[in-house]
């Protein structure tokens, strides 16, 4: 039988985003209790036809229905779009009314992490919208708790509502050292969280 799993379910445009959701992974995995499942949504044409072919030619697979409703916690990320979560990953998300309606989600953990061109450019913001969404699901959200070191120490991205990374004008920042702290240790805290309530 396969182990309960979290899913890490993410977009990403330039890379930084799909790097965060692996580093949330392996927190996940170091749990040794849950699985991380790692799944991207596709791009959004504006006529919000299909635009890509149905497998992506590298990186995470997209994520079906299945993998949402069965999953035992979920962590969404997403570059962040004028203090919002990117349109495709919104989409993906506006989709999901059937497993709403099921109540497939309910009780089970949640967290979010993003990342920003600009130091200022709405990481919270962004984190906070992502959570209306899955609170309407009946989910519950989890943090990032200030016992966590690097988050006091973080001159970068970091904050209490979920990991976030500062990709820089270009994005082209690497992931600091405090940031990658904080992807794992919320991969892990919500793995343990998932167990628990499981």
């Amino acid at each position: 039988m396969a182990l309960p799993y979290i899913l890490v379910l993410y977009y990403s445009r330039s890379g930084a985003t799909e790097k965060m959701a692996q580093l949330i992974g392996r927190g996940v995995e170091q749990s040794e209790t849950l699985e991380a499942r790692i799944r991207t949504v596709p791009t959004v044409s504006p006529d919000t036809s299909a635009s890509t072919a149905e497998i992506p030619d590298s990186g995470a697979v997209y994520c079906s229905e299945e993998d949402l409703r069965n999953c035992a916690g979920l962590i969404l990320g997403s570059p962040t779009r004028f203090g919002n979560m990117a349109a495709h990953l919104k989409y993906f998300i506006d989709g999901t009314a059937g497993i709403w309606t099921s109540g497939a989600l309910i009780d089970k953990p949640f967290a979010a992490f993003t990342s920003t061109s600009s130091l200022h450019g709405g990481q919270e913001t962004t984190l906070l919208t992502m959570a209306i969404p899955l609170l309407h699901q009946g989910m519950i959200y989890c943090g990032i708790p200030y016992s966590e070191a690097a988050l006091n120490a973080t001159s970068g991205g970091g904050t209490p509502y979920g990991a976030s990374h500062h990709a820089g004008p270009k994005g082209d920042n690497p992931i600091s050292e405090h940031e990658s702290e904080l992807c794992v240790a919320l991969g892990k805290r919500l793995a343990r969280i998932a167990y628990k309530l499981a």
